[in-house]
């Protein structure tokens, strides 16, 4: 069975819901506890190597200030991945009360806020290069890691899973407001995050030897800091032996981050087999994989998204059943089956995180109101709404 890591960006939010540069004070408190890394620390780690996907579970620095990283150890089956999410949001949020703030699984600021730049060398050097993208930059992701047997499957599993990448963005929309506006996508942290140079889906490499070019060439520009940002959505790590999804926005339950955490591993077994099978790789350009990820971000679940099987546009419901079926013989054989079938189902009957967001903001009229809901949902004090 293929291991799993996940990690989650989560925004440090005071009492009324107002993002709050607390982030290194509550790494600070973590830090004594043994459960995380200060800036200092994190700073002095190797050059891009900010995941934790082998690693024990632990609390790190984000670019911001206004938002903390969690990463899980590595599991095996998803009611461990349940526990370790459960466990350390529930850490970070100790770690944040400690210093007067709360933590909140929103992948953007509803209100206005200034960002505050992370201190460290290596985020010094991001916000002065990048400039704008850099300095506006206040998003959270969940990014997954699954286990490879090698570069060479990495790569093959690269290959056959970016057609599906946007499936999977649509189904974990949880930013529709924007620093104090209703931004009209249902995910505008992937609208953002796309600014990046480095960043998107990439093209097919056909093995490992042709990624590493790549990811030399793209450094050997000069343009982006180090290999850790080579942001594609979907890459190999450069620490462990595993491929790491990128596409997914912060899940504001654990619920569907598990369900999240259930496709990509299935995908990425459904990759592997095929490869070994000698089922080539999709040839579709990275264009028509731009396209459609912007309409998942564009409208998350509510809409039409591209069938990545037809190219065409086609229900959510639809196409999302189409990943489950794509995937459903490795979810049988890690037992997981019933259980991602039923948190997809759950997703498109009760809406997204950015369904729940609009609907407390046209209930409430209050962005600030959407925080302290989402701060309630992420930390496990409210399972409904």
């Amino acid at each position: 069975m293929r291991t799993v890591g996940v990690e989650e960006e989560l925004l440090v939010v005071d009492p009324s819901g107002v993002p709050v540069p607390l982030g290194p004070e509550a790494l600070e408190v973590a830090s004594r506890r043994g459960e995380g890394e200060t800036p200092a620390e994190h700073d002095r780690a190797e050059p891009g190597q900010d995941g934790r996907d082998g690693s024990p579970g632990r609390l790190v620095p984000e670019l911001k200030q206004q938002q903390v990283e969690l990463g899980t150890r590595v599991c095996t089956d998803l009611a461990e991945v349940t526990g370790e999410l459960r466990y350390w949001r529930g850490r970070a949020d100790a770690a944040a009360q400690a210093v007067g703030a709360r933590v909140a699984a929103l992948a953007s600021s509803p209100v206005a806020v200034d960002p505050v730049t992370t201190p460290g060398e290596r985020y010094e050097q991001m916000a002065e290069t990048f400039g704008l993208t850099a300095l506006e930059q206040l998003t959270c992701g969940c990014h997954v890691h699954v286990s490879v047997a090698d570069d060479e499957e990495g790569v093959a599993v690269l290959d056959r899973i970016r057609v599906w990448l946007p499936v999977l963005t649509a189904l974990t929309v949880n930013s529709p407001f924007w620093l104090g506006r209703d931004s009209g996508y249902a995910s505008f942290r992937s609208q953002s995050w796309n600014h990046w140079p480095s960043s998107g889906p990439a093209e097919l490499f056909g093995d490992a030897a042709t990624y590493h070019r790549v990811v030399a060439d793209l450094v050997a520009t000069r343009t982006i800091v180090d290999a850790g940002m080579v942001y594609f959505d979907a890459r190999l790590s450069q620490t462990w032996p595993t491929v790491e999804v990128r596409t997914a926005d912060v899940c504001l339950r654990v619920e569907d981050a598990v369900t999240h955490t259930g496709l990509v591993r299935g995908l990425v077994e459904t990759a592997a087999r095929e490869w070994r099978a000698g089922v080539a790789a999709p040839p579709v350009r990275s264009e028509l994989l731009r396209v459609a990820a912007w309409r998942a971000g564009r409208s998350g679940t509510t809409g039409e998204l591209v069938h990545p099987l037809t190219g065409h546009p086609a229900p959510a419901a639809d196409v999302a059943a189409a990943l489950v079926e794509h995937v459903a013989p490795a979810l049988e054989e890690t037992g997981d089956a019933a259980r991602v079938a039923g948190g997809v189902a759950e997703i498109l009957a009760r809406g997204t995180g950015a369904d729940l967001q609009r609907r407390v903001h046209r209930d409430i009229g209050d962005l600030a109101a959407v925080v302290r809901a989402a701060v309630r949902l992420s930390t496990g004090e409210q399972s409904g709404g």
